[in-house]
């Protein structure tokens, strides 16, 4: 055991390391955060207003205010040229009754006049050239000496091709000191000469980083077949431009990972503030209602930044028809005030060391040495699995460690991400387990020698008040489950975790499987006894004779676990009354500690471990612990969270679950005086 026990010392010395370096990284790179308004969604709303040109600038000067400094601009439509007021677009239908001139019952074209000068020279050439590119023939026209075009190509299907980027809307929106952020889709040919000639044209506006429309990368023609992506890799590290990572997306946009890889990972994470999120603030609400809705927008937005790696937050909207007010309301006037003000995310955002500009991509510490230290931590990562098991088949333990270190370097040369994400959790798993299995064992230690001194069968000794007993065993049981997120932070030590470009998957294992274990211990091996005796313990168990009342608590404990699985992962739901006491703890500690650990699962291992001295049925409770020593675990297997935030919130679990705990004990001390006062005089 010991040896194993040093193997587990070494690899966690190791991790260390690791982790200093990752610090490094999340603490000294990308400390800049941008905020982005959507330029297609301003013109939409701006053309349900009187004047959308004054509307527009308007809202631009609007926006500078309020610290929105970047804004994203799409692949051009006609549609959106429309919006823009640059051009006007007519059916084949539309334009004989403009020019009055006789239908022909052949034609279903496009037709385009353009509204100004500037629009003529700047856009004509673009529109000729994307449809030249699929094969569709334009000319020229013109109405009462007004230029345009005729596309020939029926209107509803040429106002889906997309075109480059509206050269005019770039260039206004630079002289109102605007940094532009571009949508690029896959929706057109891939051609890598037009590609690098619009990079160039992007570059020479000051362009960035691009956000990827739709559902594959610019290039993408299968999962197997990456010549086009490698080649817009090539294009994008000439013109020195990075990615943006969506985050929460239903599914992963094909080809990103392997753009993202291809340029060295320039990529940060961006958070997405939908028209659906910014129409709840247009509905019919009381002043405080929208006041509640606005602050919660701003702590939404100061959370992705502090807890979640994000560097990009892109703002949505849009105009919605309210009957009930007789009017056409947008949400930009509230999103405006979620940013400003001393209680709005801006100042929130820089009070925590933040910056604003434009979004800048880690830049991860790797020394050389990283690698034999992960080495160190597989070894002592096989060597903690190999003690979990100790707690239950000691004799086997020398040959789990072998078979785990032959098994693990097989899984090594077969995938590397594999490996290291089925060692994290394994290791994961083993570190809460048997942190519980050991506060199991240490607390029969204790009550077994309280009663022992009570039934004068030894001589009790100097022995720690239970009260303390209980906090000094909170504190080492969650230090051996740190052991487990040391390894899961050694071995999967990539940006692309950080990022969220690779997940580590698990998780309600994480949370399900250390409670079984630890079940399986308590119920069958936390007493000397034989094989044949826990194997006579297992069968009686099985074969025992099942009441209504057994099925009533087997079905209590199954929903209640099927509750607990649900509030796992990003899916989990909570109520509006839990959100907003979580918001209250967010603003109020600036880091909210995780609700099962500090309300549940802390304070009763607390008074489990004070009970268990008197009463051997307290152990139930010590084992309900294991739930807040997994969650510790699980908190710093979301990799996208900085360790700085992680650990404060692990701190925050145990001295508010220590707190609540001895509340709990010193209620129970009064409850239960009260009752043996009152017991007392009845007894003969």
């Amino acid at each position: 055991m010991k040896p194993l026990w040093w193997l587990v010392i070494i690899g966690m010395l190791a991790s260390l390391a690791v982790a200093y370096e990752r610090w490094k990284t999340e603490q000294n790179t990308a400390r800049k955060v941008e905020f982005v308004f959507d330029y297609r969604d301003l013109l939409e709303i701006a053309d349900l207003q009187p004047d959308p040109r004054k509307f527009v600038l308007d809202q631009l000067g609007e926006m500078k205010k309020a610290g929105i400094r970047s804004m994203a601009i799409y692949e051009s439509t006609l549609s959106e040229l429309k919006l823009s007021r640059r051009i006007e677009v007519f059916s084949t239908h539309e334009a004989m009754a403009l020019t009055q001139s006789p239908i022909s019952p052949n034609e279903n074209f496009t037709y385009i006049l353009f509204a100004e000068k500037d629009a003529q020279q700047m856009l004509q050439p673009l529109i000729e050239n994307a449809f030249a590119s699929i094969g569709v023939r334009t000319r020229p026209w013109s109405f009462k000496n007004q230029p345009g075009m005729i596309i020939e190509m029926g209107m509803d299907e040429a106002n889906l091709k997309t075109m480059d980027p509206d050269p005019l809307a770039i260039r206004m929106l630079k002289d109102n000191g605007f940094q532009i952020v571009v949508r690029l889709s896959n929706r057109r040919p891939f051609d890598p000469a037009q590609m690098d000639k619009l990079l160039a044209q992007l570059k020479s506006f000051g362009v960035k980083r691009f956000i990827i429309d739709g559902e594959t990368v610019p290039g993408f023609v299968s999962d197997t077949n990456f010549q086009h992506i490698d080649e817009m890799a090539k294009l994008m590290k000439k013109y020195n431009m990075g990615l943006a990572a969506i985050e929460l997306l239903k599914s992963p946009q094909r080809g990103f990972n392997r753009l993202a890889k291809q340029i060295g990972y320039d990529v940060v994470r961006l958070h997405s503030f939908t028209e659906n999120d910014g129409q709840k603030l247009t509905e019919n609400l009381t002043e405080q209602e929208l006041r509640d809705r606005i602050q919660g927008v701003a702590d939404r937005f100061v959370l992705a930044v502090k807890d979640r790696n994000i560097r990009m937050v892109f703002l949505n909207a849009r105009a919605v028809k309210n009957t009930d007010k007789g009017k056409i309301l947008h949400p930009l006037d509230a999103i405006y005030a979620s940013l400003q003000g001393p209680d709005g995310a801006l100042n929130r955002i820089q009070d925590v060391g933040y910056s604003f500009g434009i979004a800048e991509r880690f830049w991860q510490y790797h020394s050389i040495w990283q690698k034999p230290a992960k080495g160190l931590v597989w070894i002592g990562a096989v060597a903690l699995i190999a003690l979990t098991a100790s707690y239950f088949v000691p004799e086997a333990t020398l040959f789990l460690f072998v078979f785990g270190m032959m098994g693990s370097a097989g899984l090594f040369v077969w995938s590397q991400s594999l490996f290291a994400q089925g060692l994290a959790l394994g290791a994961g798993i083993c570190a809460p387990s048997l942190a519980v299995m050991w506060a199991l064992r240490t607390a029969g230690e204790r009550h077994h020698a309280v009663q022992e001194t009570s039934a004068g069968k030894s001589i009790a000794g100097k022995r720690t008040p239970s009260a303390l007993f209980a906090i000094r065993l909170l504190l080492k049981t969650s230090a051996i489950s740190l052991i487990g997120v040391l390894f899961i932070v050694g071995l999967l030590n990539q940006i692309t975790y950080s990022l969220v470009l690779e997940q580590f998957r698990g998780v309600t294992a994480l949370h399900l499987v250390p409670i079984v274990l630890a079940a399986v211990y308590y119920l069958f091996f936390n007493e000397a006894s034989t094989y044949s005796e826990k194997g006579a313990k297992i069968k009686k168990v099985l074969s025992a004779h099942i009441s209504v009342l057994w099925v009533i608590c087997a079905a209590v404990v199954v929903a209640a676990g099927l509750y607990y699985l649900s509030r796992t992962g990003n899916e989990g739901q909570a109520s509006a009354v839990e959100r907003l006491f979580r918001s209250f703890l967010e603003n109020t500690l600036g880091v909210r500690p995780r609700t099962k650990e500090f309300l549940i699962a802390h304070p009763l291992f607390l008074l489990g471990v004070y009970l268990v001295a008197r009463y051997r049925g307290a152990m139930i409770l010590i084992l309900a612990g294991v739930i807040g020593q997994a969650s510790i675990v699980d908190t710093f297997a979301h990799l996208h969270t900085p360790l700085l935030i992680s650990m404060i919130r692990i701190v925050y679990g145990i001295v508010f679950g220590s707190i609540i705990g001895y509340v709990m004990i010193a209620v129970w001390e009064l409850v239960a005086r009260r009752w043996r006062a009152w017991v007392k005089p009845l007894q003969p």
